[in-house]
């Protein structure tokens, strides 16, 4: 029996229920770091005298980070290891939020929040690849699905500091910040013990030790532990990146850029700006942060409700069906006039943009083999990181210019494009196994 075929025998157990909160605190500081920085922008704003595009900048400093950290991750993870990336990701991740509390000029925030942005996306990036290959198909895309959902737990925490810490003293923005960076290193102690892929320790040749941690879930299970050849076979050449674009997998590439791409652009445009928007549109500081907390909360039943469907419309159904239902919450956000419409169509945008995140988070690992599947998910998600790069500073030069409707008119038409891409271009996944090379060949 082969290791992958031991995995696809186990039940849910206590193992994947704490690899399933390990990994999903991961993903809940990520979120807190990012959206955290939307509500020091405003205060940032004031106290250092900055224009738009200079504020644009700032936001998007963690996202060019988020960017060369899941282009890094890919690589090294495919090449030394899963845990050793997210575990080394994460330290990196710590120490630039520390420092970002700290800085006193436009270039030492800018530079700190660039190293904070790479451990973050480079930690954000494997978590998915690495987690999912404990897991059994019947029970992965649910998986994939709710351990992103974290994500809305650093959100909504984020959006109740900006409320509450933030506009309390002029230094508030760096007591959230440092606040964002000191519990991750309690939980890098919980995450010692996790062990390495069985799936990528098999195809590295290290067949003995996939034997060992398999085994080990197995008996966690209640199992019979099963028998595979445990002789090592040495480690295999590294893939190239090239066989990427091989044609048996380029079409999943191009696609899954294109998901990433329209999902991104959007989602940073709305949550790097929308504080600092709603302010613009006459809102009090304290009342766009506490429209800004019933906003981000929308992003836990958004999560929830794309775990549900994942297993059921399938991966590439329940993509779409959220991008094209964030568009149409779109439109009615460009035609909002008053502060209910925006507060209402501000939290169906967040459900199903939120929901979208979920599905491509199940759906992106799936798209590649074992071989190649972190530098597919981190060239994705880099590939993705030049839209929050550009959304920032977009939004910073369209809004003068078109206004409310002008934003989320272009979002609109982004999430759109993305939905009839997806529809279009991509496989279905939900019963490909993961290390079947045939099946990937067969898409």
């Amino acid at each position: 029996m082969s290791i992958a075929a031991r995995i696809e025998r186990l039940p849910f157990t206590r193992f994947h229920c704490k690899l399933l909160f390990l990994g999903g605190l991961g993903y809940t500081f990520d979120g807190l770091d990012s959206a955290i920085v939307a509500f020091a922008l405003p205060m940032l704003k004031s106290q250092w005298h900055l224009s738009g595009p200079a504020l644009g900048l700032l936001g998007s400093a963690t996202y060019l980070g988020y960017g060369l950290g899941a282009l890094l991750s890919g690589w090294w993870g495919d090449r030394s290891g899963r845990r050793r990336v997210m575990m080394s990701a994460l330290a990196i991740y710590a120490i630039g939020s520390l420092l970002s509390a700290g800085s006193s000029s436009f270039a030492g925030f800018f530079l700190c929040r660039l190293l904070s942005g790479i451990g973050a996306g480079a930690e954000a990036t494997i978590i998915a690849p690495y987690l999912s290959e404990f897991v059994a198909a019947r029970y992965r895309g649910a998986f994939t699905a709710a351990l992103t959902g974290f994500y809305s737990f650093g959100y909504v925490t984020a959006a109740i500091m900006g409320f509450m810490l933030v506009p309390a003293m002029a230094d508030g923005w760096r007591w959230a910040l440092a606040l964002t960076g000191f519990p991750v290193l309690m939980l890098l102690w919980w995450r010692r013990a996790l062990p390495e892929s069985p799936r990528w320790l098999d195809e590295r040749g290290q067949t003995a030790e996939a034997c060992r941690i398999v085994g080990d879930i197995e008996e966690s299970a209640g199992l019979a532990v099963g028998l595979t050849t445990t002789t090592d076979r040495g480690a295999p050449s590294i893939r190239s990146v090239r066989d990427l674009f091989a044609p048996n997998l380029r079409r999943s590439t191009f696609m899954s850029w294109a998901m990433w791409l329209a999902i991104t652009f959007s989602f940073y445009a709305f949550f790097t700006w929308i504080p600092t928007l709603m302010i613009e549109r006459g809102m009090t500081v304290t009342r766009s942060f506490g429209y800004a907390i019933s906003i981000y909360f929308a992003q836990l039943p958004g999560y929830a409700s794309a775990a549900f469907l994942t297993d059921r419309l399938g991966r590439r159904g329940t993509v779409a069906l959220f991008m094209v239902a964030g568009a149409i919450s779109a439109i009615g956000m460009a035609a909002s006039q008053t502060p209910t419409e925006v507060l209402l169509f501000g939290i169906l945008l967040s459900f199903f943009m939120n929901g979208t995140f979920g599905g491509i988070y199940a759906y992106t690992p799936e798209l590649f083999p074992t071989s190649l599947r972190a530098r597919g998910m981190g060239l994705a998600s880099a590939i993705a990181r030049l839209s929050a790069i550009a959304s920032p500073v977009l939004i910073g030069w369209l809004y003068p210019l078109a206004g409310f409707p002008g934003v989320f008119g272009l979002t609109t038409l982004t999430l759109l494009s993305g939905a009839t891409v997806t529809l279009v271009f991509g496989p279905r996944t939900e019963k490909r196994p993961l290390d079947d090379e045939q099946a990937f060949a067969r898409s």
